[in-house]
């Protein structure tokens, strides 16, 4: 190899064919101020950087893109496989010096020596590092990485589905009943002598008609009944799917309706259960639970948590009073409880964790013991205790405008 001075005092380097080690360096831009060639160690780690970026030089025209940078970065499989979105943009940003849109050797060269992520594996924290974040510490993951997560396709329709089927409920009773001819809003829909409210309604007489554990959910007792479940249950069911998929959310919320159905025959066997409160609930705490296991991951997850926590102890307080201070008041609490205990527990078993740490792992199995414990303890009480229960005779009911229905007295 022999090198070469110019008046512009720029070394050359010629490199023979032959050598397998060097052959990367015979390209247009391989020129080097002198003053960058102060030993021996740093003209090998020239040559390192420069054979790293005629890799991934893909179409040879001397630069690296975004793009073939965005190959680099994910390069190394186990370690940069869940780089956040974005991030090969603002490492070209913030070392593309003469702001060009891509990276020549000598900006690559000189990214190198300020960030040797590129020569280690720990790229991720270098990669993290120019994200931002709640503080300055080096993370796992980004804020926001749980938001990135969010897809828009297939659509996410799971909370849309219930809602229409519950809908088309409703409608059909009144419809029967020839509700819409009184006039009177108020009273729209409140009566549980149509068709689909006898079939479906949870009836504590007639227990041994299982499916009413769950279908009870679309029956509702008055339009501001079912016009409050279906806002919340589609605003927040519609939020959790767009990450976790349709059958997680589908699950979280089947469970809450079950529980709260179960709860209440369990806690007070004379009473009627009609709404999708049990649901709504589950899918409110499942929200809870995914902050809780996602914490590092969520932007903003103190907010997040403090305002659905806040949200539930409002509701909580709310209930409590209006139990106390109102003898006709029908809400069925229990079955709120219980549903909020299934979504909490439900969630943390079956919503995405985007990084399993150990101590989620201990969360984790400590949440689906809790849940398995109570529904095998739940199934096991109403199968092996049948007199506790009212007896399997047909007896009227009482409307409601909240979901229970006392029988009369």
């Amino acid at each position: 190899m022999s090198v070469q001075f110019t008046q512009q005092q720029v070394v050359h380097i010629e490199v023979d064919p032959r050598d397998d080690d060097r052959q990367h360096l015979q390209y247009p831009g391989n020129r080097v101020p002198l003053d960058r060639m102060t030993s021996r160690e740093e003209r090998a780690d020239r040559i390192k950087i420069r054979r790293i970026f005629d890799k991934y030089d893909s179409n040879r025209d001397g630069y690296l893109s975004k793009k073939e940078l965005k190959q680099l970065i994910k390069a190394n499989p186990g370690q940069c496989q869940d780089l956040p979105k974005g991030i090969a943009k603002e490492i070209l940003k913030n070392a593309d010096s003469d702001n060009d849109g891509q990276l020549d050797f000598e900006e690559f060269y000189k990214l190198s020596l300020e960030h040797r992520w590129i020569m280690r594996e720990w790229c991720v924290k270098y990669c993290r590092a120019v994200v931002p974040r709640r503080d300055g510490a080096i993370a796992d993951e980004t804020d926001g990485a749980y938001e990135s997560q969010m897809k828009f396709f297939p659509p996410p329709l799971t909370m849309v589905i219930f809602s229409i089927i519950e809908v088309i409920f409703f409608i059909v009773d009144i419809v029967y009943l020839r509700d819409y001819t009184d006039n009177d809003i108020k009273r729209l829909g409140t009566s549980t002598s149509g068709p689909m409210a006898q079939l479906f309604i949870y009836n504590p007489r007639k227990r041994e008609e299982a499916w009413r554990f769950v279908t009870y959910m679309f029956v509702h007792v008055g339009i501001m009944h079912i016009m409050m479940n279906l806002v919340v249950q589609i605003f927040l069911g519609t939020a959790l799917e767009l990450v976790h998929c349709w059958w997680r959310v589908a699950l979280v919320y089947l469970s809450g309706v079950l529980a709260g159905s179960m709860g209440t025959s369990i806690a007070n066997p004379s009473i009627y259960l009609a709404g999708a409160s049990g649901g709504v609930y589950a899918l409110i705490t499942a929200h809870i639970a995914t902050i809780i296991m996602n914490w590092h991951e969520m932007e903003y997850a103190f907010i997040q948590l403090f305002v659905f926590v806040v949200f539930c102890g409002t509701d909580i307080g709310f209930s409590v009073y209006r139990h106390l201070t109102d003898p006709y008041d029908r809400v069925g609490y229990m079955a709120h409880l219980c549903g909020g205990i299934a979504g909490l527990l439900v969630g943390i078993g079956v919503l995405r964790n985007l990084n399993v740490r150990p101590y989620e792992k201990k969360i984790w199995w400590v949440a689906v013991t809790i849940y398995t414990a109570l529904m095998i303890t739940g199934i096991c009480f109403h199968v092996f205790y049948p007199d506790y229960f009212l007896p399997s005779v047909v007896s009227a009911s009482i409307p409601s405008q909240s979901g229970v229905i006392k029988p009369p007295s």
